[in-house]
């Protein structure tokens, strides 16, 4: 028998009779980059979890690597024993922060290619995630008897789903992925419907497995306080309507919501889940109804944050001197720059203050010199809209867009169209058009690193 339970989001503890396995840890709310908090709210006792043998880290996103968890279980009092065995993907920024807190013992997964420990066979599957440029997986789990696999956030094809069905058969349980997110789409001015393609394909992946049992997987969270607006635009599935569409696509699945403190006890006769009956987590309160999806409703405005009025006015000053000046620069030498130039595009960057007040500064990229105009361009077909807290920390360099671009202190929208004589061309519309500020301070291998090594000196110091 294979047990698993639920602590949250996408960490969970999957036990054998002989080994414990742990993964992707977060623990602690907030979460990326205090952005998020686990939803629904947990109750954990770390002091009664099981020693741990292996800890299992799917891939870099934060919501799966938590540096605050993570420097919490390198302390010599946590449940991760001494020896445990480390599962890594092989991503240079994941194996840094691991070695700086001091873990040891650190195996680099393959697709495919088996681990065992103790009475367990752990099998790594691979993702197709074009959207990330570092590796993620998947990890099948079996004991001899029955077999588990934790998609976790992979994107699988069915020559994958083919290669595990011919390893394994038919799964006894599966952790499924469910959840289509548009974290980001509303501060890129994408579209907020439901992405059916990438849905349906969720429901495709379910059909052509065919697991005797699934429960929705990895995606426990919400955003919290005054981003609380976001929530409405980021989550357009539940896990009860995935399971109901489920049900429709794929009736010979047997399914189940599962939550925090659940446990499903996993045999060849089947899978039972008793509700709320870990000795170690349970949830606090089911705050699920704050996941509403409704694109519709009221949307807070930017307002950055500031200590007084006066640090106010000297960010603005900071700002407007930076805009003048290294702005202008970099955009004027800007490998983008002929482009701009060939749609014509008038640009707006406006900067929002603690009162919600705004400055505007404004560039016309078809001059041949480039200027920064107070006054508008008339059109607007290329826009940036910032906090000013939040810029000045990017002219800093101590932010990331994970930061910024999925907080709402960020909007950016492109209407982009060239006319000529008797010809009318536009952008197309389902490709990104690049924008200045992204392109001034790249959301890259680089920006990545600081941020991580940030968070580790922030929490090694406090394990």
């Amino acid at each position: 028998m294979i047990k698993t339970t639920l602590i949250a989001h996408a960490s969970m503890l999957i036990q054998s009779n002989e080994t414990t396995i742990l993964t992707d840890p977060v623990w602690f709310d907030y979460l990326w980059e205090d952005i998020n908090v686990l939803c629904p709210s947990i109750n954990l006792d770390l002091k009664k979890i099981p020693p741990i043998d292996v800890l299992n880290i799917s891939h870099r996103h934060q919501d799966h690597f938590d540096v605050r968890t993570l420097a919490y279980l390198a302390r010599k009092d946590s449940p991760l024993k001494a020896n445990a065995l480390i599962l890594a993907p092989n991503d240079d920024i994941v194996l840094d922060v691991l070695k700086e807190l001091n873990y040891k013992n650190i195996t680099i997964v393959d697709d495919f290619n088996p681990i065992t420990v103790e009475d367990l066979t752990l099998t790594p599957t691979p993702s197709l995630n074009e959207g990330d440029y570092f590796p993620e997986h998947g990890l099948i789990v079996n004991d001899g008897n029955v077999v588990v696999w934790n998609q976790v956030d992979t994107v699988v094809s069915p020559e994958i789903i083919s290669h595990i069905n011919k390893l394994y058969g038919r799964l006894d349980f599966s952790h499924s992925r469910f959840l289509p997110l548009l974290e980001g789409n509303f501060t890129h001015h994408k579209t907020v419907a439901i992405p059916f393609d990438e849905y349906s394909s969720f429901l495709k992946v379910a059909g052509a497995l065919k697991p005797k049992f699934i429960v929705p997987g990895s995606a426990a969270f919400r955003y919290r306080d005054e981003l609380g607006f976001l929530n409405r635009y980021s989550f357009p599935i539940t896990p009860e309507q995935f399971l109901a569409d489920l049900a429709d696509f794929c009736p010979e699945v047997k399914t189940s919501t599962f939550n925090s403190g659940d446990i499903a006890y996993i045999t060849k006769e089947g899978v039972r889940i008793d509700r709320q009956s870990s000795e170690f987590v349970s949830v606090r309160e089911d705050d699920s109804h704050k996941i509403i999806f409704k694109p519709v409703m009221e949307v807070t405005p930017i307002v950055s944050k500031a200590i007084n009025s006066d640090s106010s006015s000297n960010e603005l000053q900071l700002i407007e001197d930076y805009i003048m000046g290294e702005y202008l620069e970099s955009l004027s030498s800007s490998d983008k720059l002929d482009g701009w130039r060939h749609w014509q595009t008038t640009y707006q960057l406006e900067v929002f203050d603690s009162t919600g007040s705004s400055k505007t500064w404004n560039i016309d990229f078809k001059e041949k010199r480039l200027q920064v105009r107070k006054n508008n361009c008339g059109k607007i077909n290329l826009y940036e809209g910032i906090a000013a807290f939040d810029l000045l920390k990017l002219i800093k360099g101590t932010t990331s867009w994970d930061n910024v671009g999925i907080s709402g202190n960020y909007r950016t929208f492109s209407n982009i169209y060239r006319v000529g004589t008797g010809t009318f061309e536009f952008f197309p519309l389902d490709r990104p058009f690049p924008l200045p500020l992204l392109q001034t301070f790249p959301n890259n291998q680089e920006m990545d690193r600081k941020k991580y090594m940030k968070d580790v000196l922030r929490w090694k110091e406090r394990a």
